[in-house]
């Protein structure tokens, strides 16, 4: 069932939301060559729980760390690591929530690390161009595949592919809620949105094949062709003045601008 959230709620899931962006924020500032992935997940712990939350990621599952750092060819839900050096060239998704007031946060950017080649750096971009114009058709009588098809069609002209085996979904006072939120798909198709939905919009973008593989350690996804991968995610609330994005990309921007 899909849960309609009061203005009350959709705030509280606003100001989870918003930590999430300031961890991200302060992740961003030590994202630089010869950090190791645990390191930066010390620091959004401590971010979080210093802002009087609580990893939402943490023994999730059975999640062994607060944040899912996936490097390069890794699509989502890398587990950090003491061995993972990052380096210049790097490509770093970090997948980040919270619990707070009894609401969940979670929100993704993919970061560079140092200089990237030009079609690394394009692949950012449409990625994140894709996020924005699926958000556009978050509106109450639309439906989930309006959202979906954005996506795709957007990845897809520029020549990426989209991955299949995982999507958005709903948050609330759970992690993941109804509706799915696919990355593919046909216009007019899916649920229809309505005011109050909150929904994770979340485009898994790859260089190359759309095929991912399922690594060992029972989390970890990367791509079948070990071609790099990108992944943005952020919360958006259906009102009836159209998208209202929770998430605020431009904290954590000016964060890596200085």
């Amino acid at each position: 069932m899909i849960d309609i959230k009061t203005e009350e709620e959709i705030e509280l899931l606003r100001e989870n939301n918003l930590l999430v962006s300031a961890t991200l924020a302060e992740v961003g500032r030590h994202i630089k060559p010869g950090v190791t992935t645990l390191e930066l997940d010390a620091i959004a712990e401590e971010f979080i729980r210093s802002h009087g939350a609580v990893p939402a990621f943490l023994g999730y599952g059975g999640f062994p760390n607060t944040l899912c750092i996936s490097l390069n060819e890794q699509v989502v839900h890398g587990i950090p690591s003491s061995k993972l050096v990052l380096k210049d060239g790097d490509i770093v998704s970090v997948d980040c929530g919270t619990i707070m007031k009894g609401f969940y946060g979670d929100s993704a950017y993919t970061f560079t690390v140092g200089e990237v080649s030009e079609d690394v750096a394009k692949l950012l971009k449409v990625t994140k161009e894709s996020l924005y114009k699926g958000a556009m058709k978050a509106k109450a009588g639309n439906r989930v595949g309006d959202i979906a098809s954005a996506v795709q069609l957007n990845a897809e002209l520029n020549g990426f592919s989209v991955v299949r085996e995982l999507v958005g979904h709903g948050i609330g006072r759970n992690l993941h809620e109804e509706p799915e939120v696919p990355n593919y798909g046909s216009r007019g198709r899916g649920p229809l949105l309505k005011v109050g939905m909150v929904l994770c919009i979340e485009p898994m973008i790859n260089m190359g094949t759309k095929s991912v593989i399922f690594e060992k350690d029972g989390w970890t996804v990367r791509t079948k062709d070990l071609k790099p991968s990108a992944h943005f995610e952020y919360a958006v609330a259906i009102t009836k003045d159209g998208p209202d994005v929770l998430t605020d990309f431009n904290v954590i921007e000016n964060a890596i601008k200085h």
